[in-house]
């Protein structure tokens, strides 16, 4: 997508901005907060749904509604990821005096976590709502986000290393599934006749 000069340079200053909110949050905040508080977990998904914020305006110069859903979904994804991954190694958190919802509050882990998983299939909704993608994604992505649900909710209501286990797994190949499935439904975006013309003049 061509874009004019008053967005190119729009972009680089709101990018940057990102990416050092993400250094500043990951360095000076999350990682800190892992010996003080659950908390950590919170900080630490914000930090990870910043890139696609960054990847959207570095493409756009702006921060649309479906930046901000690409990145929720990111937000979200992580807590069924890393509360699935932490369950495990709850002993380990705790002698290393690690602050972890699995650790402190298991059955808010296991709540958190089921109600994220079920978030993913409203993102997954309102990203055609947006106008990023078609109407065939929240079809296409349905069924993978209900078996990321369907494991969610066998971990909160076993609460063991087996189910925590699975969820894990599948969280490794769901995130990776989803964003094909939003690459292939994407939506071209067509240059607008001004950013041609500035792109020939620059």
């Amino acid at each position: 997508m061509h874009q004019s000069r008053d967005q190119s340079y729009t972009a680089i200053p709101l990018t940057d901005g990102l990416w050092a909110s993400t250094l500043i949050l990951y360095t000076t905040v999350y990682t800190p907060l892992k010996r003080l508080s659950i908390a950590n977990t919170w900080v630490g998904s914000v930090v990870g749904a910043l890139p696609p914020l960054m990847g959207w305006t570095a493409c756009t110069g702006t921060l649309d509604p479906g930046a901000f859903i690409l990145g929720g979904i990111l937000y979200s994804w992580q807590f069924p990821h890393f509360n699935a991954l932490s369950w495990n190694l709850r002993a380990d958190y705790s002698r290393a005096g690690y602050r972890m919802m699995s650790v402190l509050n298991p059955e808010l882990c296991r709540k958190v976590t089921l109600r994220h998983c079920v978030s993913l299939v409203a993102l997954s909704t309102l990203l055609p709502v947006c106008d990023v993608t078609t109407w065939w994604l929240a079809l296409d992505s349905l069924p993978v986000n209900l078996w990321f649900t369907w494991l969610a909710w066998k971990f909160h209501k076993q609460s063991d290393n087996k189910s925590a286990r699975e969820l894990f797994r599948f969280s490794l190949l769901h995130l990776p599934i989803l964003m094909f499935l939003v690459l292939f439904h994407k939506k071209s975006r067509k240059a607008e006749p001004l950013d041609i013309e500035n792109s020939l003049q620059g």
